[in-house]
């Protein structure tokens, strides 16, 4: 009598974890995409830091009037410094993103492949006694 029990709020439970993942997919669709901008932005404003540095440096040793410009160019590298370490902090996050949606799909495809095999599968439209 208890394995009829199990049986029956197991479904219940397979539902509730499929909506759970069907609610967080997107969410974590969206915030790849967002990582993914954020990246892209951050290798962009590292190149404009090295050509600010190297135009610098080139102007400094052009220049006939002695002017100090080695600390910018110093607080340009360790801002440039600090723009890899968040795009690595940001390419870490976005690849446990990538295997969190990958594992999201799977398990989805998984309980419904399980749901369908057992005959359970209903539509997903909410019926009306």
């Amino acid at each position: 009598m208890a394995s009829v029990a199990v049986a029956e709020t197991s479904p219940d439970k397979d539902a509730v974890a499929e909506g759970l993942l069907d609610l967080l997919k997107p969410a974590i669709q969206q915030l790849d995409l967002h990582v993914h901008s954020v990246r892209e932005s951050q290798v962009e404003l590292r190149e404009h830091i090295d050509n600010l540095a190297t135009e610098l440096c080139r102007i400094n040793e052009h220049q006939k009037v002695a002017l100090d410009l080695d600390p910018y160019v110093k607080k340009l590298l360790n801002a440039r410094r600090r723009v890899v370490l968040v795009n690595n902090i940001l390419q870490n996050a976005q690849e446990r993103l990538r295997r969190l949606n990958h594992n999201v799909a799977k398990e989805t495809a998984r309980r419904k492949t399980m749901l369908e095999a057992s005959g359970v599968f209903t539509s997903r439209s909410p019926s009306k006694p």
